[in-house]
């Protein structure tokens, strides 16, 4: 108990000693049109609908097409996608709440309420029928795997890179127990760019100045919410908290850089964590698409979803790392740990993993907070971003590395501590650093 009541007056002070940070003014909006709430929608009755969204033909003046002058009301649709949306409303009663492009896939997305009185279920197996229609599902909620537990106690004491400075270090048990200041020696994920799909994120923490790339809301307008989202700011402290500035943490990999995509938020008046739901996890993926993200954190799940799973597929095909945390029950039938290629991750454990799960830190983590302070937090959301920031290690020296090659390192590379398998930094970074070396 004395070990606890002093690593929690601890973190009051650091807490305390934080420096007060102005607003970021990175861009926080959706791609390209006003965001809706998500928190408004419906996950018991509202749908996910999708039409063919070819690329008409150019215009032959503003605001016309070959097909005559008809601006589309759709943000993103075609005029073929539009048409066919209307007909679709008018035929079925349906009332839209918002629409949305995904390029890559070819589609126009919709979010739609049933009529009144229609069951949902019967809506979509009506419109499964109906050849105008390419996807029609329900809309999803998905939650974040994180809980808030009272320390236990520091790390044992392990090697350190002279280069660490940073004051809390010592007290962050992933970063000790995968030896990752070992690792620093030969990467830091120098050029590596992170995604990470979440809530928002503090991007004027203190810890965090210079690794946030971009920011992007597809949840809402409300900048101010952002930059009091906890769980963003938590993995994104795991993976990238800015290393050697005699201030905080560091992260696995403080030399990556970030782009946070917030796709989840916290209910009001809610005690529970945050949720998602299948439309603002969709824009988020579709938004990643058309970037060079390497690495994806996925510290959320829930249930399958046709929609996100062609995104989660098309991502894989582009050869992106995609890394998941292993929900808190160990189902892996859902969204996004079922999809073959995606890294999941457990906190470790004694007991041994199924195959092929990765093991990692994530019991009382020490990591950024809203505001410019520092906290523990614990759960298979802190377990992950341990990974995808050895993830970017590795791309950092050897930026061809795949997917499977990655999964492959992880697990040959874990070594046992305090009784339990899990990754070792220094041990991934050490394979693939001697071996660009004997290829030199």
């Amino acid at each position: 108990m004395k070990r606890i009541a002093l690593l929690l007056a601890a973190v009051a002070a650091l807490n305390a000693c934080a420096v007060a940070s102005p607003k970021a003014a990175a861009d926080r909006t959706g791609a390209g049109s006003a965001v809706a709430s998500a928190a408004s929608m419906d996950s018991e009755r509202d749908i996910v609908l999708a039409v063919a969204n070819p690329i008409d033909p150019p215009a032959m003046h503003a605001g016309s097409s070959l097909l005559g002058y008809a601006p589309s009301k759709f943000y993103g649709a075609g005029q073929r996608a539009a048409a066919t949306l209307a007909e679709l409303k008018r035929s079925y009663g349906m009332r839209e709440v918002t629409g949305w492009p995904i390029k890559a896939l070819d589609l126009y997305c919709v979010v739609l309420k049933p009529p009144p009185g229609m069951p949902r279920d019967a809506l979509l197996k009506a419109l499964a029928s109906d050849t105008r229609v390419q996807l029609a599902q329900p809309l999803h909620d998905y939650d974040v795997y994180t809980s808030k537990p009272l320390a236990k106690g520091p790390p044992a004491n392990r090697p350190s890179a002279p280069q660490d400075n940073d004051p809390y270090a010592a007290l962050q048990r992933g970063f000790v127990e995968t030896d990752a200041a070992l690792a620093h020696r030969f990467s830091e994920g120098d050029g590596v760019h992170v995604a990470i799909v979440d809530t928002g994120v503090d991007a004027a923490h203190p810890d965090l100045q210079g690794r946030i790339r971009d920011v992007h809301n597809m949840v809402d307008d409300d900048a101010a919410a952002f930059n009091r989202d906890g769980h963003g700011t938590e993995v994104a402290g795991v993976i990238a908290a800015d290393g050697d500035n005699h201030r905080g943490i560091v992260g696995i990999a403080p030399k990556a850089t970030l782009s946070v995509y917030k796709a989840c938020w916290y209910p009001a008046g809610a005690q529970a964590g945050a949720r998602c739901n299948t439309f603002t996890l969709a824009k988020a993926l579709a938004a990643i698409i058309d970037t060079d993200a390497q690495v994806i954190n996925l510290s959320l799940g829930g249930p399958a979803d046709p929609l996100l799973d062609k995104l989660l597929v098309r991502i894989l095909q582009d050869g992106r790392i995609v890394i998941a945390a292993m929900p808190p029950d160990g189902d892996v039938d859902g969204f996004p740990v079922d999809a073959p290629g995606v890294i999941v991750v457990r906190v470790s454990a004694a007991a041994a993993a199924a195959a092929g799960v990765v093991s990692a830190p994530g019991n009382d983590i020490l990591t950024t907070q809203p505001g410019g302070g520092y906290d523990f937090s614990s759960g298979s959301s802190m377990a992950a971003p341990h990974v995808t920031g050895i993830a970017a290690l590795l791309l950092s020296l050897a930026p061809r590395l795949d997917a499977r090659t990655i999964h492959q390192l992880l697990l040959r590379s874990s070594k046992i501590s305090g009784g339990r398998l899990q990754v070792n930094a220094a041990s991934a970074v050490e394979t693939v650093h001697a071996k660009q070396n004997t290829l030199r």
